[in-house]
């Protein structure tokens, strides 16, 4: 009897680590998906692609080269010639595992619980390829196994046919095949489809806690994994802080007059200057590393000066861009400084302060103007490289183009390397903006046009991005529109977003241009996964402005797992966006109203006795270690809680109850989602059952 209580109680815990893989619409070179300009004439697909008109002739002309005399056989070899313009090409060919010939061919029947819409295949596609072409030529097959790289297979044969390449149908499709289920993909001789046989359902609202009353601009969590997390303010101060638990009735550990780092004497604070950012190094517990992003002013700090963005580089001269507020050009500059928080404590991760001297100035960019200039930072969970998300510089319009001009990094989401610090020789030959290295597979690699620093390009003003904690390839971007409307990209590898040519899915027309325009047809822009017209909002301030959140991962509102949530600086509004199908990249949002939970720590409301919380500006969203998010506002720190405690119905939380061991949901270290949360109470009723026969 123990023993088998033991084997259920450690099944249980197993289900704590299950984490889902994800196939998120990708190309094999880790590029979005596209709507071609000119349709597809050779392989048959339509919507957004993987292939160009060039790509689909190339295609042709290599399935025509392979002189296939059987129909059955050439309709099988087309088919998978052409599934690399499927959407979800990356995870057909498994690109993370290598480059492969073909797609991982189907070599099982389908889960009939798969989301896949060709799902009534009842036979293994592979073998249906080697039934119709086992004594069918093929020249340059690309079935071969030197492509394959199988050990003990002939590496250069001359053959054409498959039973003279492979010697049975199983080690034709221990090479070829693979094995579908929820959550991964294999190639069944029709494009992928996700089924959409799921409405998401509106929440009825989402519930909110007061937990501190400063305003901060960013909240980034102590990589140690422990309930702290580090916030900051704009004039340039740095707080540690102790997140408390849900359901304590505690507020936020953070003591204003014991700063962690003041970095004031440096930042320049006015209206849209300050400290934009900061991160800290995923080793940080080790090596102490973290770095701030901030603006500084050349008039009155001698250490502010670098390139200016407007340069012969990118055609532009800076005499002739005139003054804006009485600055001149690149007076203001945009910084991204390392700073270290060793010596101050035994071991970093115990460090309570750090020196406010720079170890190394890691970026300086002069700015051409004073407003639309980013600053967010963050470090890849995947990759481990820092991105740096810059505006489009800041006069209406982008009138000289820089988002677009690919020389210039304006506009862009940069991608650096700030773990292989280079030579200060190798960082002027290089033209580097100071003191990192470029990832080796950054988009320049492909595009030699681009500056080797871009990600991706074609924002006016990225505010607030995050990389979703269970799906580290979905990099969500909220980027603030210029007149009509506001947007969130799904930011992809070389990526182009539009402005200024697009403004959201809007075509944008610019008052003035002495830089140049871009042509709609010059460019192929990846329009964005959500976002709202100026028209449609409540806009009491006059104007709006997008805050990008986090996709909820947190059980503590089990109703709100798996939305993205996102606000508006202005409107004061927030709305939920539910992804249908499942890792399809299309999303459905809806305006979510926020209430105060009646037993908040500190009172959410303005108006006495009010269930609604009264937010004031919504700064920028957080997740802590537990996943939970927040929501950092000029009225202080909330929290998101259960749904009851603003007496919202939500029937997914007694399970969550239920499947907690404790009284708050983050005792897990992390939570639960719903499947999760099912098979774990069956496992429970299993023990409860086998406990009562033994």
């Amino acid at each position: 009897m123990g023993g088998v209580l033991i084997f259920l109680f450690l099944c249980s815990l197993l289900l704590l680590f299950i984490y889902p893989s994800s196939s998120l619409p990708l190309c094999t070179d880790k590029r979005a998906p596209l709507i071609p300009k000119t349709p597809l004439g050779f392989c048959p697909y339509n919507g957004r692609v993987c292939c160009n008109s060039n790509k689909d002739l190339q295609l042709q002309k290599q399935y025509e080269a392979m002189n296939i005399s059987d129909l059955a056989c050439a309709s099988a070899v087309k088919s998978i010639l052409c599934a690399t313009c499927d959407q979800f090409s990356a995870e057909l060919f498994r690109i993370e595992s290598g480059p492969r010939s073909v797609p991982v061919l189907c070599n099982s029947t389908i889960s009939p619980n798969s989301s896949l819409a060709s799902k009534e295949t009842t036979n293994s596609f592979c073998s249906s390829v080697w039934d119709v072409c086992q004594n069918i030529s093929i020249l340059n097959s690309p079935f071969a196994p030197s492509l394959q790289g199988r050990a003990g297979m002939p590496q250069n044969s001359t053959s054409s046919k498959l039973t003279e390449l492979w010697q049975s149908t199983s080690d034709f499709c221990d090479a070829f095949g693979g094995v579908t289920d929820e959550d991964t993909l294999c190639f069944s001789g029709k494009p992928i489809v996700r089924n959409n046989t799921e409405t998401p359902s509106p929440p009825k609202g989402l519930c909110l806690e007061k937990i501190g009353n400063g305003a901060y601009l960013n909240m980034v969590v102590h990589p140690d994994g422990s309930n702290r997390a580090f916030f900051s303010n704009q004039a340039g101060k740095i707080w540690l802080a102790t997140v408390p638990e849900q359901d304590s009735g505690e507020t936020l550990g953070l003591d204003e007059s014991s700063p962690f780092v003041d970095l004031t004497d440096e930042v320049y604070l006015d209206t849209i200057f300050g400290m934009m950012g900061m991160a800290f190094h995923p080793n940080f517990a080790r090596n102490g590393r973290f770095f701030a992003s901030f603006n500084c002013d050349k008039s009155k700090s001698p250490g502010c000066s670098g390139r200016c963005a407007c340069n012969s580089d990118v055609g532009c001269d800076p005499s002739k861009l005139g003054t804006s507020n009485t600055a001149q050009p690149c007076q203001y500059h945009a910084v991204v400084a390392e700073f270290t928080a060793n010596g101050s404590a035994s071991e970093p991760s115990m460090a309570k302060m750090a020196k406010p001297s720079e170890v190394r100035r890691i970026f300086t960019l002069g700015l051409p103007f004073t407003a639309n200039h980013g600053g967010q930072i963050l470090f890849g969970p995947s990759d481990g490289y820092l991105y740096f998300m810059m505006g489009d510089g800041g006069s209406k319009g982008d009138p000289y183009n820089f988002a677009q001009n690919k020389k210039s990094v304006l506009g862009k989401i940069m991608r650096l390397d700030v773990d292989n610090i280079p030579s200060a020789a190798e960082i002027v030959n290089l033209g580097l903006w100071g003191n990192y290295s470029i990832p080796q597979d950054n988009p320049s690699s492909e595009d030699k046009e681009l500056q080797p620093e871009i990600w991706a390009l074609g924002f006016r003003n990225p505010w607030r991005c995050s990389f979703d904690s269970e799906r580290p390839s979905y990099f969500l971007c909220a980027d603030i529109g210029q007149d009509q409307y506001e947007e969130v990209d799904l930011i992809t590898k070389g990526g182009n977003y539009g402005w200024s040519v697009y403004e959201g899915p809007i075509v944008f027309k610019p008052e003035q241009a002495p830089g140049g325009n871009t042509s709609t047809d010059a460019i192929d822009p990846i329009f964005p996964v959500l976002g709202y017209k100026h028209s449609d909002i409540n806009r009491k301030e006059g104007s709006a402005a997008i805050s990008g959140g986090y996709i909820y991962r947190s059980m503590t509102d089990p109703c709100m797992h798996g939305s993205y949530l996102y606000g508006d600086l202005y409107a004061k509004a927030m709305w939920a966006a539910a992804e249908s199908p499942k890792d399809s990249g299309n999303f459905t949002t809806t305006k979510i109203p926020f209430g105060c939970a009646h037993d908040s720590p500190t009172n959410c409301s303005t108006v006495p006795n009010s269930p609604l919380a009264a937010l004031g500006y919504i700064f920028s969203f957080a997740e802590d270690n537990m996943k939970d998010v927040f929501i950092l506002t000029s009225s202080g720190v909330y929290r998101v809680v259960r749904p009851s405690r603003c007496n919202y119905t939500c029937s997914k939380e007694n399970l969550t109850a239920l499947a907690s061991p404790g009284p708050s949901p983050s005792s897990f270290g992390h939570h639960l989602d719903a499947p999760q949360i099912e098979l774990l109470l069956f496992l429970s009723a299993l023990l409860l059952f086998v406990g009562f026969l033994l």
